[in-house]
């Protein structure tokens, strides 16, 4: 790619689609016209064909290697994003009559728990819903029902701007949605018993979902389900069992080689601890004029959704900061104000001139 390619590209804020390392792009530009040497290129290829067999073998070897995944679990590539696990999950692990544990930390929990519903019990132990979702429930505030079959938790809350730096400590089985922040920080993998994360937010283009599941836990789903909605059935053909998204799982591939080149996720949390802390550092530093929607204990490194004083400053920030080729920065409807997402992927000079220009803006109206 040229540097008058490169120059163009805004800092894009987005929360989903996002951003993708820009080695990512410039290698699937080639791919897209020919793979491999094969006169082909990756969107072309059939899904049972040998280049791709090597490109999802590939994905599922470097997945592990990222999250220090065993052989005791599965690691699936599905359709349907994280809204169809909403569903899946209480159709194969809650039986009718049974109880669920769910920690209601924002819109996405919420639409899980609806989903689950309607096939059993549920009980919150934690339900953020009356303090409009600002925080994450210390441990001693969680009160869980003594016989679920699971717990369900969503580790970072994208709309709101919150994360669990604790796992909730339960004896039931433990899933979780990490959408918004897979592989942006050490995962205990053997903690849980199934992870779930649309790709769109941190691993790659919409389209494909990473599920990763322990296997004796898929062998206790429910076996009167359709084919699409068995975790076994997914398992035993290989994320295979009809035509998979193979642009998406070839992407994400190269978003794990990538993660592996920057040193693993350890070295990505210091780079992404850092890159919101410039950030919230503005925030801090005017606390007066930018208002953060979260508590400071329960903030997210990789979305920062805040407030000026006013919709109609919210509205000249906006504008100034698309001025400047900041993208993406409008907050979601249900906290309005401004929201900056800065997955793995986001470069640091983005947090820096956000941060400066924020600067400027509450010298210019604070």
């Amino acid at each position: 790619m040229s540097n008058a390619t490169v120059a163009t590209r805004a800092f894009n804020f987005s929360a989903g689609p996002a951003v993708l390392p820009e080695s990512v792009l410039e290698q699937a530009q080639a791919d897209l016209w020919d793979i491999d040497g094969s006169g082909i290129g990756i969107l072309e290829h059939s899904h049972r064909g040998k280049v791709f067999d090597r490109v999802i073998d590939e994905c599922e070897a470097d997945c592990r290697r990222v999250g220090g995944i065993s052989d005791d679990y599965a690691v699936l590539f599905l359709q349907g994003g994280a809204s169809l696990q909403f569903g899946m999950i209480p159709v194969n692990f809650l039986p009718n009559g049974k109880t669920a544990d769910y920690i209601n930390t924002g819109v996405w929990t919420s639409k899980a728990i609806a989903e689950a519903k309607l096939f059993g019990n549920i009980h919150l132990p934690y339900d953020g819903k009356p303090e409009n979702f600002k925080r994450i429930p210390n441990a001693d505030e969680l009160k869980f029902s003594p016989a679920a079959v699971y717990l369900h938790y969503c580790s970072n809350n994208t709309i709101y701007g919150t994360r669990f730096n604790h796992l909730p400590k339960t004896a039931a089985p433990l899933i979780a949605d990490m959408s918004s922040e897979m592989f942006s920080r050490p995962i205990d993998i053997d903690a849980h018993a199934l992870i779930y994360a649309g790709a769109q937010k941190n691993l790659g283009p919409a389209g494909v979902t990473l599920v990763i599941i322990r296997k004796d836990f898929a062998e206790q789903g429910n076996a009167k389900v359709t084919s699409m909605m068995s975790y076994q059935k997914h398992i035993a053909e290989g994320s295979r069992m009809n035509t998979p998204p193979t642009f998406g799982i070839y992407i994400m591939g190269l978003v794990f080689k990538w993660i592996l080149q920057q040193g693993g996720v350890a070295e990505i949390e210091k780079l992404n601890d850092a890159k919101a802390r410039l950030i919230y550092d503005a925030i801090d530093r005017h606390a007066g004029f930018y208002l953060g929607h979260s508590e400071v204990d329960s903030r997210s490194v990789m979305n920062i959704p805040f407030r000026t004083p006013s919709e109609e400053l919210d509205k000249k920030f906006l504008a100034g900061a698309a001025e400047q080729r900041m993208d993406g920065l409008k907050g979601h409807r249900n906290t309005g104000g401004i929201r900056a997402s800065i997955y793995n992927a986001f470069p640091r000079a983005g947090c820096e001139a956000l941060a400066n220009y924020m600067d400027d803006f509450a010298a210019k109206h604070g």
